[in-house]
């Protein structure tokens, strides 16, 4: 395993929080299926990799250098 990634984008680390949860919502009497664990992975995932967005766009509007092509930086 050479590729890295940042740990909140990991569904195994998503997955035991799910997890978790769901075991939390038990001692208090509350029943989360597998299913409903899987369909709040899922709606997890998603909002992750939609604030993962949202940040890169954040950074690139609150940037303060100017994005240049490989090849005009080459030749300043």
């Amino acid at each position: 395993m050479t590729d890295s990634k940042p740990w909140y984008m990991s569904k195994t680390v998503w997955g035991a929080l799910v997890a978790i949860l769901a075991s939390i919502l038990h001692l208090g009497g509350v029943e989360l299926g597998v299913a409903e664990q899987g369909q709040l992975l899922d709606a997890v995932m998603g909002i992750v990799g939609s604030m993962g967005g949202l940040l890169a766009v954040y950074g690139r509007i609150m940037a303060s250098q100017v994005l240049v092509s490989k090849d005009k930086a080459e030749s300043s």
